[in-house]
């Protein structure tokens, strides 16, 4: 559906959008609003480049929203040689524990070791050769070289729990390993712990980058316009005479879009994107991670307080991890068509059961403890016959001409993780600016991000936090909104003011708290703020009556009629129960 952008009707009610219409030029279209294409956007945005995002969905709704809530070095990478990446990915994490410690936080990991020397000729020929071959148990020593290693480049640069970086790694025995972890399986030989940081939120965390981006773009350039762009839930879906042509996917309206610069930063999605734009590329190979999410009291205690991060019987890589009084298990490494609908399986679940026995034989853990599941597609490059625990989870920058753009630089990114987004996106910002011929006035290296800016640390702030920030909703509900939005939170507490009301269905919520996020975060759909704007779903609190009530106020700040209400009801409901597993019954 075309229409004409110059009539009343033309303009979206979504400004964002609007904003689009009206000046349909950029220096820099970036589709894709994952946390890659955030980080581009945000990068771009601080060096004064005219930016804009398009995202076809919600923002972070895809792969990033998937994760395994991890910023780690990515230890296993040492065995496929990768040390440029796990070098790379270490100074990050430390890095963002300093600049977004409101939503990562130090991870003590532990890996239960069952054998000394196992896996210590096959793991160096695996790097040298990339031969695959049959998965091998690794053993302690293997493990402890590979922590050794991973010690040294935890000492560069970056910031993390103490002095700047984390606490070195600690390998005990067997008796001591089920002192600190009873209930852990009592054929353990050893126990290794080192640090990596939790993503707390990954969704909130992405939301921050991008406001950071869209604050660094409102001062108007030469075009008296707003610099930096964004809008969710349109989509890019072809190209010609040099015009991208986009969709809002709300409307359905369709409008043409020019930009000196495309990237493509949709990440499993990519060859997809390239495909819509005119230009057949297989860069693409991404593999399916599911994750459930159970609430089960007896495995929160086991895990005390630390993640649980091993070798299952097959050799994939499996967590089971607390946060958020739930757990985690995951994760799998499978092959997936991307033309094809991405689930959780029944025969991953037993999976996830048969891994938790493995190293916690005497809890129970059964399907009626489930609350929460998510599937996303880790965005990695095409890998033919590699298994995909052997695929590279580097990142690189193709040059990617499209016949309907000619004259436009179209760069697609290939891969990359959570945890180097910030460096990725300085990369990927790079070689736009030098498609542009501008160069780089400043790095975002160690520029605190959203409500990470004046974070404390430490319990003895956050009671002075609370306290100064009291305001109308008092000082302990202040230091509850802290520690959920960082000093962001500063905000909303100045917009709900003295009579802000707690909802009745959702512990910890209020009405004001909501609303200010429908009105200031970009919400067009009630699933928006079940499943990304708050971890409601998450800890299993999204029922029939919280749901109801959340439309409430969604719905009359965003100014939807009974029938609007309704479909958007439904469709929470649908979404919940297909992709999530969660059933809040009919209405």
């Amino acid at each position: 559906m075309t229409e004409n952008i110059d009539s009343p009707a033309a303009i979206s009610t979504r400004p964002q959008v609007g904003e689009l219409k009206a000046r349909p030029h950029a220096q820099v279209l970036v589709i894709g609003g994952g946390i890659n294409g955030i980080g581009t956007f945000r990068d771009l945005a601080m060096q004064g480049v005219d930016v804009v995002i398009v995202e076809r969905s919600d923002w972070a709704s895809g792969a990033s929203a998937a994760s395994s809530h991890m910023i780690h070095g990515g230890i296993r990478y040492l065995e496929n040689g990768e040390f440029r990446l796990v070098k790379e990915s270490v100074e990050e994490r430390n890095g963002l524990l300093r600049i977004a410690p409101h939503y990562v936080k130090p991870l003590p990991t532990t890996i239960p070791i069952f054998s000394t020397f196992s896996g210590i000729t096959a793991a160096p020929l695996r790097m040298l050769t990339h031969r695959q071959g049959r998965p091998k148990e690794r053993g302690a020593l293997l493990i402890k070289v590979g922590l050794t290693i991973y010690d040294v480049f935890s000492r560069g640069r970056g910031a993390g729990v103490r002095g700047g970086v984390v606490p070195q790694h600690r390998f005990i025995g067997r008796r001591r390993s089920l002192r600190a972890l009873p209930k852990l399986n009592p054929d353990v030989k050893y126990t290794a712990t080192y640090y990596d940081g939790s993503l707390v939120n990954p969704e909130r965390l992405a939301l921050d980058v991008l406001l950071d981006g869209l604050a660094a773009g409102g001062s108007t350039g030469a075009t008296g316009s707003r610099t930096a762009r964004g809008a969710n839930y349109v989509e890019a879906v072809g190209a010609a005479d040099g015009k991208v042509r986009l969709r809002d996917a709300v409307t359905g309206d369709e409008f043409d879009f020019t930009a000196d610069v495309v990237v493509n930063a949709s990440g499993p999605w990519t060859d997809l994107t390239n495909g819509a734009l005119g230009s057949h590329t297989r860069f693409m190979g991404g593999t399916k991670g599911s994750h459930v999410v159970v609430d089960n009291p007896e495995l929160f205690a086991a895990c005390a307080g630390r993640e649980l991060f091993f070798e299952h019987r097959d050799g994939r890589i499996v967590l089971v991890y607390p946060l958020h009084g739930k757990v985690i298990i995951g994760t799998t490494d499978l092959e997936q068509d991307m033309t094809k609908p991405v689930e959780v399986t029944d025969a991953e679940i037993d999976y996830f059961f048969d891994l938790v026995r493995d190293v916690f034989p005497g809890v129970r853990v059964d399907r009626s403890q489930i609350i929460f599941r998510f599937v996303g597609v880790r965005p990695l490059p095409r890998h033919d016959d590699t298994q995909p625990g052997f695929v590279s989870r580097d990142y690189r920058i193709v040059d990617s001409p499209i016949a309907g753009l000619d004259g436009t630089d179209v760069l697609s990114l290939v891969g990359g993780k959570w945890t180097t987004f910030r460096a990725l996106g300085q990369v990927l910002a790079d070689e736009a600016l030098e498609c542009l011929g501008r160069p780089r006035r400043s790095s975002t290296a160690g520029i605190a991000i959203g409500g990470g800016v004046g974070y404390p640390t430490d319990r003895a702030g956050k009671l002075a936090w609370g306290e100064r920030h009291a305001g109308g909703v008092g000082a302990a509900r202040a230091r509850l909104l802290l520690n959920r939005y960082g000093t962001k939170a500063a905000a909303i507490i100045d917009a709900v003011g003295e009579e802000d009301e707690l909802l009745a269905s959702v512990p910890g919520y209020s009405r004001g708290e909501i609303a200010y996020i429908a009105r200031e975060e970009q919400v067009v759909h009630l699933i928006d703020v079940i499943l990304r704007r708050t971890s409601i779903a998450f800890r299993g609190l999204a029922n029939r009556a919280a749901v109801e009530e959340l439309a409430d106020v969604v719905g009359a700040e965003l100014g939807w009629d009974a029938d609007q209400r309704a479909r958007e009801l439904a469709d929470a409901a649908t979404r919940l129960r297909d992709e999530h597993g969660v059933d809040i019954g009919a209405a």
